[in-house]
C-alpha cells in the first residue's frame, strides 16, 4: 500500500483550502500549519513526513495549482495564492456530493456542492477514503465534477 499518496492527497488538499480560505490574499503557507509539528533529525535536517508535504506543495506550484514567491527555509512557502487553474478546480460543483438540504438558500446548496466545501468535510471527519477519491478530482479533467454555471 502507498501510504504516501494517502498522504499526498491529504496535503494538497490541507494546503489548498488554506489558500482556497484566504483567497485572493497571499499568505505564508507553513507545513506546520497542516500536518502538525514534526520533530527534526538527528542532524536537525526536517523530518521525512515534513519534507513530503513540502514535497507535495512545491509539486502543486509546478503544476500550476498555485504561486509563491519563495520559500521560508524547509518551513513555508511564502507569499502564496492559488492560481485560476487552482481556484477554478475547487470551485467546481462535485457530481455525487451528498444532496443539500433543499430547505437551504440556493447559495448555501451551491457553496456546499464545491469540491473546497466536500475536502473541507472529508478533512474535518478524517474520512481518508472520501479524502483520496475527492483529492483525484481536483487532478481530473473529466466529468467527474463539473464547473459550476
Amino acid at each position: 500500500m502507498d501510504l504516501q499518496i494517502d498522504d499526498f492527497h491529504k496535503d494538497a488538499a490541507a494546503g489548498l483550502l488554506r489558500l482556497h480560505r484566504a483567497f485572493p490574499r497571499k499568505i505564508a503557507l507553513y507545513v506546520e500549519d497542516l500536518i502538525g509539528r514534526e520533530e527534526p533529525d538527528e542532524f536537525g535536517l526536517p523530518s521525512t513526513r515534513h519534507q513530503s508535504c513540502l514535497s507535495a506543495l512545491l509539486w502543486l506550484a509546478e503544476e500550476g495549482y498555485l504561486r509563491f514567491d519563495s520559500t521560508i527555509r524547509y518551513e513555508a512557502l511564502d507569499q502564496a495564492v492559488l492560481s485560476e487553474k487552482g481556484f477554478l478546480r475547487l470551485s467546481r460543483t462535485v457530481a455525487d456530493a451528498t444532496p443539500a438540504d433543499p430547505a437551504l438558500p440556493a447559495g448555501v446548496r451551491r457553496v456546499r456542492a464545491t469540491l473546497a466545501w466536500q475536502l473541507r468535510e472529508a478533512l474535518a471527519e478524517g474520512d481518508g477514503e472520501r479524502l483520496v477519491r475527492l483529492g483525484r478530482l481536483i487532478f481530473d479533467n473529466s466529468s467527474t465534477a463539473r464547473p459550476e454555471t
